[in-house]
């Protein structure tokens, strides 16, 4: 009899993935036109500038305003599906480390990437400058990047990819060539700057499909910006739009050094993403091995 009176709980009925993604895409921009339009009536009538020359202010301002399109839109499409905010990877909890293993990670890949250039004569360091407050801006300005195209192509786009019955590699390539078409009237953009974005969307989104968490690709989506513009002084995916500390000379544009578009547009680039997505994805998988054979072994 007390069988009878158990009420099986049912699953919440949610909107399907594939009409989600698109909704999402339409909400962010909708909500991005209307924060677009309340930044540029800040920088004119408070700052006095125009958003055309809005200056590093202007800039940290108007990138504010995407991350919260992102977030109202991850909010309000999250409500509808009936998913906690949590699904969306923002839990520092249990995933600290993460951000430690980012910043190595970056710093790795420019100590290697930006040494062998030196040694090869790609690149030529022509002049040294110290601003700490140009630094700070661009510290914070490339903070608020990391947080929107992370939350927008990881926690939200890849994330849902993984709910569907596509092959998770599968997920984080379609997830990896929206985040370089993300990039697409970058200034300087060719072949090869777009897949090394291509691959830059890989590793950042490898370690997302075993830890469900964005700690490790926001601070070594960061890092890698900031260390690669304001530090060392390439152009960060085409854009110059700041002081750096280092002023670099190139003794001629090629795909070595990724010429105009920075580091992100050269063959070494290229080699070292692939090694380092091969890497995670060889943790990530000796990780989930491991779990697995845990209970057995108890």
């Amino acid at each position: 009899m007390a069988a009878d009176n158990i009420v099986e709980k049912k699953e919440p009925e949610r909107l399907p993935v594939w009409a989600c993604i698109p909704l999402f895409i339409v909400v962010f921009f909708v909500c991005m036109g209307l924060y677009g339009i309340l930044a540029q009536g800040f920088l004119s009538l408070v700052l006095g500038v125009e958003a055309r020359h809005p200056g590093m202010v202007g800039y940290i301002l108007l990138e504010g305003g995407m991350l919260l399109a992102v977030l109202t839109a991850a909010v309000i499409m999250l409500r509808l599906e009936r998913r906690p905010f949590s699904d969306l990877g923002l839990s520092v909890k249990g995933h600290a480390k993460g951000l430690w293993y980012g910043f190595l990670m970056a710093v790795l890949l420019y100590l290697v990437g930006f040494g062998l250039s030196l040694v090869m004569g790609e690149v030529e360091v022509s002049g040294f400058q110290f601003r700490p407050l140009d630094l700070l801006g661009a510290l914070l300005f490339f903070g608020l990047v990391a947080l929107f195209e992370e939350i927008l192509m990881r926690g939200y786009i890849l994330g849902h990819l993984l709910h569907t019955r596509l092959n998770k590699f599968l997920s984080l390539f379609i997830s990896a060539a929206l985040f370089a078409f993300l990039h697409i009237f970058n200034p300087e953009i060719a072949f090869l700057p777009m897949i090394n974005l291509v691959l830059a969307g890989m590793l950042l989104g490898a370690s997302y499909l075993y830890t469900r968490n964005l700690c490790f690709p926001l601070s070594l989506h960061f890092f890698w910006n900031w260390i690669q513009g304001p530090i060392l002084g390439y152009q960060v995916s085409g854009n110059n739009f700041m002081s750096t500390m280092l002023k670099l000379h190139m003794p001629e544009e090629n795909v070595l050094n990724g010429g105009a578009f920075g580091f992100e547009g050269s063959l070494i680039c290229t080699v070292l993403m692939i090694v380092c997505t091969i890497l995670i994805v060889w943790w990530g998988e000796k990780r989930k091995a491991i779990s697995l054979e845990a209970p057995q072994s108890c």
